[in-house]
């Protein structure tokens, strides 16, 4: 098979570039959902952003930590607004510049700007601790803010003798259409993705907000079957924190995480030798003898379910607890006539007379 991720269901949970993750991903075969877990705002009230501005023209920073590619231009364009843009570029060029990223390198020398450190996690935490050892005693940090406060990077700056000025450009607010991040929670709770894109840390803080009283229930999906794909270490924490193991690659790419995700799923999935045929189970389809056979939620739960012991006899009471909205046994039998239909090899799925149905394995 020439698609990788073909018969893969992933949730993407970015805003700003999830049409670009997700037709990396539908190249390499996945059906994706696409499911904004946040969105970024402009704050309603640039009174802020202004007295900040002008506290870095009154007393020059010495030092800039640029976070974002989106906030040093949104702050830039902002000055220029209000005819401060070239006083405020003189002031900076001055400054010992950290930009945390590639994006936020990309938007300072855009702007004539020249950055002198970036680090190599991308983490807020790695430039703090460069400056830190670098010395800020009695140094001016003007920090950029990305989204909300960072107030263990102002104290720590502060702690260590510097006067820090936030930099808050724009706030993230929840998405204009809460209905597809639920929709995914749902997906996700029912283990009918087969993983879960995040692009930010505050995206998978938000998507576990909007879990509510199922949070417990989408964390151990997301230990267990539903594979966590993070486009860098700074936005796995929030997971990793809470016990999920994550994938990420080692550089913070979206072709980079597309490329992680598909060395990483085929893996994951589950093959198996049934009445003479070779079965691999991936999200929404089975391979039978690499063919792709796409299947319907119910069949596809029982597929699962005789997989998970191949060769043992379930019964129709175990199979109807495997199925997504099962109602009675009859709804067992249906899926298994699906199942067996969709998969074009019939004699794969035994019924035992009387106990139940098994994958009939070599």
């Amino acid at each position: 098979m020439r698609e990788e991720l073909a018969g893969f269901t992933i949730g993407v949970t970015a805003d700003r570039r999830r049409d670009e993750l997700a037709t990396l991903l539908q190249r390499r075969g996945a059906r994706v959902v696409l499911a904004p877990a946040l969105r970024i705002a402009p704050l309603a009230d640039d009174t802020e952003l202004r007295d900040a501005t002008r506290a870095c023209l009154d007393r020059p920073p010495d030092v800039l930590m640029a976070n974002t590619g989106i906030g040093m231009r949104g702050w830039l364009e902002a000055a220029e607004g209000w005819a401060l843009g070239e006083p405020l570029r003189d002031v900076l060029s001055r400054s010992y510049v950290v930009a945390r990223g590639p994006k936020a390198t990309g938007a300072i020398r855009a702007a004539g700007l020249r950055e002198h450190w970036s680090p190599a996690s991308e983490s807020c935490d790695e430039v703090v601790d460069h400056l830190l050892r670098r010395g800020v005693a009695g140094q001016v940090v003007a920090l950029q803010l990305h989204g909300e406060r960072q107030p263990e990077c102002t104290e720590a700056l502060e702690a260590a003798g510097a006067t820090v000025i936030e930099i808050p450009v724009y706030r993230w607010a929840p998405p204009a259409d809460p209905a597809p991040l639920h929709r995914l929670i749902d997906l996700v709770a029912g283990r009918l993705v087969d993983a879960v894109t995040f692009t930010s840390a505050a995206a998978a803080e938000a998507l576990l907000r909007a879990a509510g009283d199922r949070t417990e229930t989408v964390l151990d999906a997301l230990r267990g079957d539903v594979l966590a794909g993070c486009v860098g270490p700074v936005t796995a924490e929030p997971l990793i924190r809470r016990g999920v193991p994550v994938s990420a690659p080692s550089r913070a790419r979206l072709g980079a995480l597309v490329r992680t995700i598909v060395d990483e799923l085929p893996q994951r999935a589950v093959t198996i030798r049934a009445a003479g045929h070779q079965l691999t189970l991936r999200g929404h389809a089975a391979i039978v003898d690499g063919e792709l056979r796409p299947l319907a939620p119910a069949p596809m739960a029982v597929l699962r379910a005789l997989a998970v012991s191949p060769g043992r006899v379930l019964s129709r009471t175990v199979l109807l607890r495997a199925l997504p909205r099962g109602a009675d046994e009859h709804a067992v039998e249906m899926a298994v006539a699906r199942l067996r239909a969709g998969l074009r090899a019939p004699r794969a799925v035994q019924t035992v007379v009387k106990r139940g149905y098994r994958l009939r394995v070599e």
